[in-house]
């Protein structure tokens, strides 16, 4: 069963609201550790750079500890620096695809970082830097390769059109892997992929509606992310 997603993510050795950012000392251990208590993560991805923030701030609202901002965003390290000041929330910088972009995210104080695809250079560097890598996979034998790189989660992406009975048939043989799903994964199916073995899942459009950051709509995103993680229990 999906545990309770305000549970404390307060870790002592990480910067708290009045320091200057730096590379967090939450290890990736420890934001696995973190990932598989709350079971979600709100991600966000969006063209306007006014509506990141608040955008954000509703799913905070809503019961998001773990948060998820893609560079594509304009201005995201800005949004990442911003939140990873909070002591109560574990912040990530996601559509991670060179390593100076994991060095400037890491910098800026992101705790996980996440890519679309299985680059072995970045996991490497979210090693170095001391961090927990989500690379994107969509077979198993990306599954394999990432988690034999070092990656200690893997991200499912895209989702398979068999859902969660992909997952399963790729746990099966292999259940020390850790895999996070996060394309399409809402409140009616997000139990269905733990069920199936998730070690947590991600939640984009599901979210964060894009006509509703256009039009400023930020309480139906609070409203979405109570709704979706009530889903959960």
């Amino acid at each position: 069963m999906p545990r309770n997603i305000h549970e404390s993510f307060l870790e002592p050795s990480c910067p708290q609201a009045h320091d200057p950012p730096t590379i967090c000392t939450m290890n990736p251990e420890q934001f696995v550790e973190r990932l598989g208590k709350a079971r979600a993560s709100a991600i966000l991805r969006t063209p306007s750079r006014e509506a990141a923030g608040p955008a954000m701030e509703a799913a905070v609202r809503g019961g998001f500890r773990i948060v998820e901002f893609t560079l594509t965003i304009p201005g995201a390290l800005d949004r990442v620096e911003e939140f990873a000041a909070r002591p109560d929330l574990i912040v990530g910088a996601g559509t991670v695809l060179k390593v100076e972009e994991a060095r400037a995210a890491v910098k800026r104080g992101a705790r996980f970082l996440v890519s679309p695809v299985m680059d072995p250079e970045i996991i490497a560097e979210a090693r170095a830097l001391g961090v927990a890598a989500l690379p994107g996979c969509h077979t198993p034998t990306e599954m394999f390769n990432a988690h034999r790189a070092g990656a200690p989660l893997q991200k499912l992406f895209p989702a398979p059109g068999t859902g969660p009975a992909f997952l399963r048939a790729c746990l099966a043989p292999m259940p020390f892997l850790r895999v996070v799903p996060t394309n399409g994964i809402d409140g009616a199916n997000a139990r269905d992929w733990l069920e199936a073995g998730a070690f947590a899942v991600g939640f984009t459009q599901a979210l964060f509606d894009p006509a509703e950051l256009v039009s400023g709509r930020f309480d139906r995103v609070e409203e979405r992310a109570r709704g979706l993680l009530a889903a959960m229990r």
